[in-house]
């Protein structure tokens, strides 16, 4: 079984990274943000997204462009299942492998204590399993699952 690792460059990648054990337990590929920061030197196969800002003037053909990235990625490695903590950039591969029949894991930012990100709440409607981190969450998100934090 393949999975995909997606987060956004900082400390969603940092979160994601937490769970490398899996990474190197299960057939995985790491998708992330192009940025000065490489993630690539971890012996972990790796994808790059265009870095998104949905108040830049670049928003649209760059969430087109990852929307392509993505649909290559899927066609070429043909995941199963998809762990990510967002955020924007990552959106497209998620909504993208569930079109393709694969399964979304999302777990929500640590540093998100009593209130929403715009890429969990719009996960939150199409995730197999949604996580949260803190047990306050659970009122935003009445379906998550609390497991406690990731580091």
């Amino acid at each position: 079984m393949k999975i995909v690792f997606a987060a956004s460059s900082g400390g969603h990648l940092e979160q994601l990274l937490m769970l490398k054990p899996l990474m190197e337990k299960y057939d995985s590929v790491l998708v992330t943000e192009q940025t000065d920061y490489s993630a690539g030197n971890m012996g972990i196969k790796t994808y790059y997204m265009h870095q998104i800002n949905r108040k830049e003037l670049l928003f649209i053909p760059k969430l087109i462009a990852n929307s392509w990235r993505s649909l290559v990625l899927i066609v070429k490695e043909r995941p199963k299942v998809m762990i990510t903590t967002g955020v924007l950039a990552v959106i497209p591969l998620a909504l993208m492998l569930k079109i393709f029949g694969g399964k979304l894991i999302y777990i929500e930012s640590f540093a998100k204590v009593c209130s929403k990100n715009l890429t969990g709440n719009l996960l939150y409607h199409f995730a197999d399993r949604f996580y949260v981190q803190w047990k306050e969450m659970l009122n935003l998100y009445p379906d998550a699952i609390y497991k406690g934090g990731i580091y």
